[in-house]
């Protein structure tokens, strides 16, 4: 597994981190929690040290779930959590709902930072956080007064980095203006390339750490989401166009014609093939969902992958036509 500096700090963080959205179940059709537990310690076990959770992903079901996992394990894993997705309080900016009917809203103010610092504590039975990221921004609360709380929840030892999430440039900016940002957390794939424009060149010019969320675009690009699949329950893909049947026929069909034959030069699978080429040009975590065991030992291998850069630019080049 290769490490990383983390931002301007000097923790060192796996290129693979572990992300447990699906974990807590809600949008990915419920969760198993003895397997999942097993996928959090096989990543450990696997060289990722990186686990990124989060209080809205099944209202703290994954970041106890999490907790539960890293017992007897608090000195080798890096915990990222989030606050600003809230339920405990209607102010701020409606986002959406869950299933129960709960509202939840964008909401940033230092009063509910506290309050959601001190509940993930609890949630994940530790005593700090390594790193606390804004989830989604809040328009209803300047920048500046979430950044002061979160550098002084930083001196009470409370966490270690501060990062965001689902932000712009200018907020990123702003951010970085108001106190120290490591991290920043985005969308970002061989599919999802838009960070590529601005954000991920300024991350790398200040010094942040970009930990790229559906880094396999919630699996098109693991050559096994096949047009056969059925998506269950609450799966956020069930009715989304982008998981059509034709969209992923086409998807088969080039990782079959361009990902495979260099996936075998490497002797590599194509998930690992898709999250290596991600990762290679530096500073970038990747995070992979893992539901159990076998899938979490194959994510970490791609932490471990050097790629040709010929390689890199002729399966990136191959998909540019996808329409998804």
């Amino acid at each position: 597994m290769r490490f990383i500096t983390l931002g301007k700090t000097d923790i060192k963080v796996s290129a693979i981190g572990l992300g447990t959205w699906a974990i807590g179940g809600w949008m990915w059709g419920g969760t198993d929690e003895e397997k999942s537990v097993h996928a959090i310690e096989a990543a450990i076990d696997s060289g990722i040290n990186l686990i990124d959770t989060a209080p809205a992903y099944g209202q703290g079901l994954s970041e106890r779930i999490v907790g539960r996992a890293i017992k007897g394990k608090r000195d080798r894993v890096v915990i990222a959590t989030k606050c600003g997705l809230v339920w405990h309080t209607k102010k701020g900016e409606h986002f959406f709902d869950y299933p129960s009917g709960q509202q939840v809203h964008k909401y940033l103010a230092p009063e509910s930072i506290r309050y959601e610092v001190e509940e993930s504590l609890k949630r994940l039975d530790i005593d700090y956080i390594d790193i606390y990221q804004t989830h989604w921004q809040d328009i209803t609360t300047p920048i500046e007064d979430t950044m002061g709380v979160l550098m002084d929840l930083k001196k009470e030892g409370k966490i270690r980095t501060i990062g965001a999430s689902n932000a712009t440039l200018e907020q990123l900016k702003q951010y970085e203006k108001f106190g120290q940002l490591d991290v920043d957390q985005e969308k970002y794939s061989l599919i999802d390339t838009e960070v590529e424009d601005e954000i991920l060149p300024w991350c790398k010019e200040n010094k942040v750490t970009m930990l790229a969320y559906s880094s396999m675009a919630k699996g098109l690009l693991t050559g096994k989401l096949g047009p056969e699949r059925e998506f269950k329950g609450d799966d956020l893909r069930k009715n989304n166009p982008r998981f059509s049947v034709a969209n992923r026929k086409l998807m088969q069909s080039i990782l079959e014609k361009d990902f495979k034959p260099v996936a075998e030069k490497y002797g590599v699978s194509i998930l690992q093939l898709s999250v290596a080429a991600l990762i290679s040009k530096g500073g970038v975590v990747a995070l992979c969902g893992a539901r159990d065991a076998l899938q979490a030992k194959e994510n970490a291998k791609a932490g471990d992958i050097a790629l040709d850069e010929e390689d890199v630019e002729k399966i990136r080049k191959s998909l540019p036509s996808v329409n998804l």
